[in-house]
């Protein structure tokens, strides 16, 4: 099966730019070639034509919660998978923080298994940490990473003993799994239920201070650049913690970071009318905090452009604000609200790029690039399809999300794993 991509415009940031043509052989890019003038060019059994298009490495989403095993009823691997090619994702990394939790290679099979099945994105396993996310014993990392784990997290929660996460990165480092931090003073959190600040006042809710955030991370980079193994930091929200991750980098500190597009788009007014689709952990944080997160996206600070994908059903939401669920759902909204980045004139398409597919696969070590002989991992963007998000429409089992029916800019239109179209709407 050959397939021919025409006419579209090539993105792969630090490798190839231009108006190309790609030819895809036995799920492998064979040949790439500026894009021909004749009307047939090579030979193909399905020729897909991008004109004012943009056709860029399959993208990969390096913090997804799929739920399953043991929680179902909010998200399937199957029906995460599939929201995931409908968003553009090539691959999703999920988090370990399932029931039972992601702490053994049974488990980590396990899921493999059911993505094999589900046949649609590909699904990198996150383990966890420490058994059963409880900072107290450390997992048999050797086992995880022949089961097929990528990187490690007690993600829900923090690791709470130090000691635990400096032995964590020494002895993770020596199988290269990255480890993910959730970065989190319990005591500062105490029983926050949304950013500390004026609107939580006037609400008459809780607040979970800034600090509670940037002291875990400052602690984290701390033990990070004692061991000298790789860091990366989730879901970022903070200024302070921009602030913290920037000056670890300028030290050379093997640290990484990645924020949600939540974080860049909304703050903490969107708590207003008790919308409880907007709660989550980290919560939305202040203007000033929001800025500092697209600032330290434009100058690289922060690497990843993540989801932090977090289904929960009507039963955990339509509640008193206080007891509603954390976590919104994120793989079906994602490119269109950061490509408003590359609107604003905060990142350029290209450093867009990097930050949904390069740096994840370079973080993970799984890459996805333009390339004779790799596999056929693409993504094709059309900049210019406007559409309205409709919830109800999404293929993710949930719909917790605080944008539904916002008017939006900019949609995948295809994806590709591994040579098969998993997603078309050209």
């Amino acid at each position: 099966m050959r397939i021919l991509i025409k006419n579209g415009n090539v993105i792969d940031p630090g490798n190839i730019e231009g108006e190309m043509d790609i030819l895809i052989e036995d799920n492998k890019i064979t040949e790439i070639h500026p894009r021909h003038t004749a009307s047939d060019g090579p030979a193909a059994d399905t020729v897909i034509d991008a004109s004012g298009k943009v056709v860029v490495p399959g993208l990969i989403d390096m913090h997804v919660h799929l739920r399953e095993p043991g929680l179902e009823y909010k998200e399937t691997i199957e029906s995460g998978c599939l929201a995931a090619a409908y968003g553009g994702f090539t691959a999703i990394c999920t988090m370990p923080n399932t029931n039972p939790i992601n702490d053994n290679a049974q488990v980590t099979r396990y899921i493999l298994k059911k993505a094999e099945m589900a046949d649609t994105a590909l699904v990198y396993p996150v383990a966890a940490i420490s058994v059963g996310s409880q900072s107290k014993n450390l997992c048999e990392y050797a086992e995880l990473k022949e089961a097929g784990a990528v990187a490690l997290s007690d993600d829900g929660g923090p690791v709470t003993n130090s000691e635990l996460l400096r032995r964590s990165l020494e002895y993770a480092g020596t199988f290269n799994l990255p480890i993910i931090s959730h970065c989190e003073d319990i005591a500062l959190a105490a029983r926050g239920v949304m950013n500390e600040g004026a609107v939580a006042t006037q609400m008459g809710l809780a607040g979970s201070p800034n600090i509670a955030e940037s002291i875990g991370v400052m602690r984290d980079i701390a033990i990070c650049e004692f061991t000298g193994s790789p860091l990366h930091i989730a879901h970022v929200s903070t200024s302070e913690s921009v602030h913290v991750i920037r000056e670890a980098k300028s030290r050379g500190v093997p640290v990484t970071a990645e924020t949600a597009p939540h974080y860049f788009t909304l703050t903490d007014e969107a708590v207003r009318s008790y919308n409880t689709n907007a709660k989550m952990n980290p919560p939305l944080r202040s203007e000033k905090d929001r800025q500092a997160i697209i600032q330290g996206l434009s100058d690289g600070t922060i690497d990843v452009i993540a989801t932090d994908h977090a289904p929960q059903t009507c039963i955990e939401k339509e509640m008193e604000f206080d007891m509603a669920a954390n976590g919104i759902i994120g793989l079906e909204t994602s490119v269109p609200l950061s490509l408003r980045l590359v609107d604003q004139g905060a990142l350029s398409l290209s450093q867009l790029i990097e930050k949904m597919s390069i740096n994840p696969g370079r973080i993970i070590d799984r890459m996805n690039r333009i390339q004779t002989g790799y596999d056929a991992n693409l993504t094709i963007l059309d900049l210019e399809k406007t559409f309205t998000v409709k919830a109800d429409q999404f293929k993710s089992m949930s719909r917790n999300t605080p944008f539904d029916n916002w008017e939006v800019k900019g949609k995948a239109v295809l994806t590709m794993v591994n040579g098969k179209i998993v997603f078309e709407d050209l």
